[in-house]
């Protein structure tokens, strides 16, 4: 993140108190004896890691509402950490991902740690409990950060309505994504290949990563609805177009700064609108058809599959389709901004505009 949007130490202050809740939840835990430590370390691990795009964004949208920097404001935004941490945890398991940052995934790690110590049972299923009962740990010490942040309790039920929001139709957004997955289609033309991809977008990362935050934030200080309009419209429009970037990302990028093997989502069998527009342009070309029917979802999808997949996604015009869109997600996002420029503290719009670029611009 650019040291202008981290101006009041907000990223290391973020780290300070995420440390010191897992540290009092390791205090509530040990009774057990310290059997839960294996959970608790892959859940610290997991929290020293990423952007902290939620925590920020909910900080700015208390502040671009008039709100005032404080401890007990920082410890609000860092309960976004926690639930994206049992977002993150659940979701690894669900995708059968081997790493998470450039490090294995917790169930993954966990399943290591079942071998080394020898226990009886299966390794990997041990390891997928231990993750998803991490997520649930996580997704508790979220609501708890949240209801115990500090903030005044007036401000605190304001937000509360988004938070709870945000929780429920993220869920919807995972199931979407699950169900997706298992729809063909083969039988779909483009658009609603298009528009599918999108709601799932919309409401598996847009509205939770940007969108919800900044709506909890500005609800808490007391956003006009001016205000809280815009900043919907700004947190949607920058929310899927920063998704749209993490998908081409997720094809093209570098894994030593995605923290994971560049084509793993074609692996996986993603439904992007990236593969939709792929899919489009396969449809000419019968072999390239054949190919993706094939191949495309296969976890031995070989590196050379994976770089035809690029190549053909290049020459296609798909990468630039999706390019379009990202750029056309971000100029929505500064217009909304721009519309409530004299309404916002000039540090909170310098930080919002800040993020359209440091979002969405290309890095591969």
């Amino acid at each position: 993140m650019p040291d202008s949007l981290d101006a009041p130490r907000l990223l290391e202050r973020l780290q300070e108190t995420l440390d010191a809740e897992v540290s009092h939840q390791r205090d509530v835990l040990a009774p057990l004896g310290g059997q839960t430590d294996l959970m608790l370390d892959a859940v610290a691990t997991l929290l020293r890691g990423g952007k902290r795009v939620r925590a920020s964004f909910l900080y700015w949208g208390y502040r671009a509402a008039g709100g005032a920097d404080s401890d007990a404001l920082v410890r609000c935004a860092a309960s976004m950490e926690l639930f994206q941490a049992a977002a993150l945890l659940h979701d690894d398991v669900m995708d059968a991902s081997d790493t998470r940052r450039g490090m294995p995934a917790a169930h993954r790690a966990m399943a290591a740690a079942h071998r080394s110590r020898g226990l009886d049972g299966d390794a990997d299923r041990f390891g997928e409990a231990g993750a998803i009962l991490a997520g649930d740990l996580c997704l508790t010490w979220a609501d708890e950060m949240y209801a115990t942040s500090g903030l005044p309790a007036d401000e605190v039920a304001r937000g509360r309505a988004v938070f709870d929001l945000m929780r429920t139709q993220l869920m919807g957004g995972q199931f979407l994504d699950v169900l997706e997955a298992s729809t063909p289609w083969a039988t779909m033309g483009t658009p609603e290949r298009i528009e599918r991809a999108l709601r799932v977008i919309r409401f598996k990362s847009a509205k939770y990563t940007m969108e919800h935050p900044l709506l909890i934030g500005a609800a808490s200080a007391g956003a006009s609805p001016d205000v809280t309009q815009a900043l919907s419209q700004y947190g949607l429009a920058l929310g899927e177009a920063y998704q749209l970037r993490d998908d081409l990302l997720g094809v093209f990028g570098d894994p030593a700064q995605t923290g994971k093997p560049a084509g793993d989502d074609l692996r996986e069998g993603k439904r992007t609108v990236l593969v939709a527009h792929l899919l489009d342009a396969a449809g000419d070309e019968p072999e390239v058809g054949t190919f993706f029917a094939e191949r495309f979802g296969h976890d031995d999808l070989r590196e050379d599959e994976v770089e035809r997949i690029r190549v053909l996604a290049r020459e296609s015009g798909a990468v630039d389709a999706v390019e379009a869109r990202i750029a056309e997600g971000a100029q929505r996002a500064r217009a909304a901004l721009d519309g409530v420029r004299s309404q916002v503290p000039a540090d909170a719009y310098a930080a919002l505009e800040a993020f359209i670029e440091s979002t969405t611009a290309r890095t591969f």
